[in-house]
């Protein structure tokens, strides 16, 4: 196991446990407990946990995994996810991208659509997420607007009122948001609040919302609300969705894709 998988395996299991022992995390990993505790002494000197006597806590009580670790979760299921995202996304069409890793997905998915190679432009992006601006700026097809904003360093997303003045003065035909939970009485949410404003200005400024999740999020709640289930247009999330899951979205009159 690489380092780089070792130190994902142990954050998630932190964020799952809320506390790691060096014994408990070498087992887990099958490494020797000297690598766990130089791991953590690592990981500790990121801010991204705090060691303790034998272990290691989460960071804060408010921890997120940074992005960069979330990739692997869910990764099947998150590209055929945004796959089919990006095929209800027409030719033309201006589509708002907010952060995450199934978004970032989606917008891999639209940049080798071959109806998508040529176009002045094919496709606008508007998006919050300077990963994803970075990966499909090298698209001259595409035409990308970069909010304005202050990086977080979890999500690559630009927040803050300074996107405001952007979002303002713009319409969509479709916003993608990619959500920490989505529950039918609670809601589409997030983890942070700045994160959760700035997607909900572009729900608002969207004629129709798709939010693209793994069904580990469905059911969830999260801290910070971005709008209400019935904003949503369209669900697309995975197979696992349970078939009661799937009844109660529809009655609140979202259309779910499962794949």
């Amino acid at each position: 196991m690489s380092r780089d998988a070792r130190w994902q395996a142990l954050l998630e299991l932190l964020v799952e446990r809320g506390r790691l022992d060096v014994e408990e995390a070498a087992a887990e990993l099958s490494v020797s407990a000297a690598t766990i505790r130089r791991d953590f002494d690592q990981l500790a000197e990121q801010q991204m946990l705090v060691r303790t006597r034998g272990g290691a806590v989460v960071h804060g009580v408010s921890y997120e995994l940074p992005l960069r670790y979330k990739t692997a979760r869910h990764a099947s299921e998150k590209q055929r996810i945004a796959k089919a995202v990006a095929g209800l996304v027409a030719p033309g069409e201006a589509v708002g991208l907010t952060g995450g890793t199934t978004t970032t997905e989606v917008a891999r998915a639209l940049a080798v659509r071959s109806d998508l190679a040529s176009g002045s432009p094919a496709l606008t992006i508007v998006t919050n997420a300077l990963n994803i601006a970075n990966e499909l700026a090298v698209r001259p097809q595409f035409k990308i607007v970069l909010t304005g904003g202050v990086a977080r360093p979890q999500s690559y997303e630009l927040v803050g009122p300074l996107a405001d003045g952007v979002l303002g003065q713009i319409t969509l035909d479709v916003a993608v948001l990619g959500v920490v939970a989505l529950d039918v009485t609670h809601g589409a949410a997030a983890a942070d609040e700045a994160e959760a404003a700035i997607n909900r200005l572009l729900c608002e400024r969207a004629e129709r919302v798709i939010v693209a999740a793994d069904s580990s999020k469905l059911g969830q709640r999260a801290f910070a609300r971005i709008c209400a289930a019935e904003s949503v247009d369209t669900l697309v999330t995975d197979v696992a969705v349970s078939g009661d899951m799937v009844r109660r979205f529809e009655e609140a009159g979202v259309q779910v894709v499962a794949v």
